[in-house]
């Protein structure tokens, strides 16, 4: 396969539109792109001659090893733009970090298709709701408080670890139901995204040492062949996405972010069944 100077550009073309549009989304809608760079990877690893189960968790562990970059480079246009909340990116870190753990753990012990099930139906149900919540309507003015807010870090977390994501997809519909603004919602998910990746990454290299039918240049469920590839486009990226996010009518960004978390939830659905 890596003697085919043909697959091989394929290959790096690839990775490298894939980079492009999970650099922008996780500056425009807080995510840290793994909604994008894990279908890609689960299915270009399968080419390789990697079983469809291991490929999932390679494709998992590597995305979150993404988002470590990407998150670092939107976080740091959004507070460019004074969009991040720190001392509620703080205090929700201990939950995340505490959820990514136990998430880690749970993901080693499931099949790759039920946590693509999982995470389609909460991103279905997400996305609907946001779509047809009425205008200004909300839970209430103003985050809950403890333990609650715990609670959400935690879910926020756990969940997001087990599928590669940066958890935008559902830290932002969470706040904003708080009546959380749109744009700092979005910035701050944009730093979750890096507490749910390092210690992801981490784990899912740990849960993979030592397994067999891994991909080439693979350190435990981490590729760094797909992380050298995808890695320099989003950073490159993300700053565009955060720009266009700080110039753009909140209400529409709300919208597209639904349409967008909609879209994905369902092709996310179809191809786990």
């Amino acid at each position: 396969m890596f003697d085919n100077p043909e697959v091989i550009f394929q290959i790096i073309l690839a990775l490298s539109v894939t980079g492009f549009v999970a650099g922008v989304m996780a500056g425009l809608l807080g995510v840290g792109g793994g909604i994008v760079i894990v279908p890609v990877l689960y299915f270009l690893f399968q080419q390789f001659g990697t079983p469809a189960d291991v490929a999932m968790f390679v494709a998992v562990g590597t995305s979150l090893a993404t988002i470590i970059a990407t998150s670092i480079s939107s976080v740091r246009s959004h507070h460019k733009k004074g969009g991040v909340d720190w001392p509620l990116l703080k205090s929700w870190s201990i939950g995340v970090v505490v959820g990514v753990s136990v998430g880690t753990f749970i993901a080693s012990k499931l099949h790759g298709h039920t946590l693509t099930i999982i995470f389609s139906i909460i991103a279905f149900i997400v996305a609907m709701q946001m779509l047809f919540n009425k205008q200004g309507a909300y839970i209430r003015d103003g985050l809950p408080g403890q333990p609650l807010e715990f609670i959400f870090a935690f879910i926020i977390g756990s969940l997001s670890v087990m599928v590669g994501i940066g958890g935008g997809s559902i830290t932002v519909p969470i706040l904003t139901a708080y009546n959380f603004p749109i744009r700092k919602a979005v910035a701050c998910a944009s730093g979750i995204g890096l507490v749910i990746a390092v210690p992801g990454t981490i784990g899912f290299i740990i849960s993979g040492w030592g397994a067999e039918n891994l991909p080439f240049a693979s350190l435990g469920y981490v590729n760094f062949l797909g992380l050298a590839l995808i890695v320099p486009m989003t950073v490159l990226c993300a700053p565009l996405g955060a720009k266009i996010a700080h110039s753009v009518n909140p209400v529409y960004l709300k919208k597209g972010f639904a349409v967008f978390l909609l879209f994905t939830s369902i092709k996310m659905m179809i191809g786990a069944l």
